[in-house]
């Protein structure tokens, strides 16, 4: 329970810092252009045309909301991340519990390191994350909606309640898990192809008798965390884009 609290808190911590970065983020997805192109070079020294950086638009927002205006859709944020952490610790420790208890029994194997240590563990995670992911996912939508409803300058989706009715009362139940598949589906591709990827290097690229040889391996870990991301970043962005259309 002490080491859920603390993930709490750390991720509360982190979703405000990065909130802002998220908002704009969500309406480059959409298509939001409100500033006009500017006159730059590209990495070979051609002179192009670029759309605003996250600065230029963080700026932009300020000037018609505020600086709280960052902070749109932050309340329903928080909401899912402490949700999700809370689902995802609780699972994951009833899915470690059931290896335990298979692994005294005699009906699996220790083998720390091979790969079906890693995909035992591996499916583990893809569980939590996935159960995680289905009841934060009402939250989620509402986040998005609290974010894209600046180009159009609407007030439906305010606080967390008033979303809930809004969205209940135009959509159903379904609209609550609107783009939720292909959020799944890159979610569990991510972590496949992260964890994969990192065992391949561990046990093949990297020699056990290298110095610091945790630390090498926490590296290729996050290196391989970041290539899947951009491997299944279509998968976010499809999602992201049901959960809004139609929205008003």
């Amino acid at each position: 329970m002490a080491d859920t609290r603390v993930q709490v808190l750390l991720g509360t911590g982190l979703t405000v810092l990065s909130h802002p970065l998220m908002y704009v983020k969500v309406l480059v997805q959409i298509g939001h252009e409100p500033l006009p192109p500017t006159v730059g070079r590209n990495i070979f020294g051609r002179q192009i045309y670029q759309l605003p950086g996250l600065f230029s638009y963080a700026k932009h927002i300020i000037n018609i909301d505020g600086k709280s205006g960052l902070f749109s859709g932050l309340a329903p944020r928080l909401c899912a991340g402490t949700i999700g952490t809370i689902v995802h610790s609780t699972v994951l420790q009833r899915c470690q519990e059931g290896g335990q208890q298979a692994e005294e029994h005699g009906l699996c194997e220790k083998g720390e390191g091979s790969l079906k240590h890693v995909v035992n563990e591996t499916t583990k995670e893809m569980i939590a994350r996935s159960c995680a992911t289905v009841v934060t996912h009402p939250f989620h939508v509402i986040t998005l909606r609290c974010m894209v409803q600046f180009v159009g300058r609407e007030t439906k989706y305010c606080g967390v309640f008033d979303s809930i009715c809004t969205i209940y009362r135009e959509e159903g139940i379904l609209g609550f898990f609107a783009g939720m598949i292909p959020r799944l589906l890159g979610d569990v591709l991510a972590l496949w192809i992260c964890n994969m990827l990192a065992h391949l290097i561990n046990t093949y690229a990297i020699d056990n008798s290298m110095n610091h040889m945790g630390e090498i391996k926490n590296c290729s870990q996050t290196v391989t965390g970041f290539f899947a991301s951009m491997l299944t970043y279509p998968f976010m962005l499809v999602s992201n884009l049901m959960a809004v259309n139609n929205c008003g």
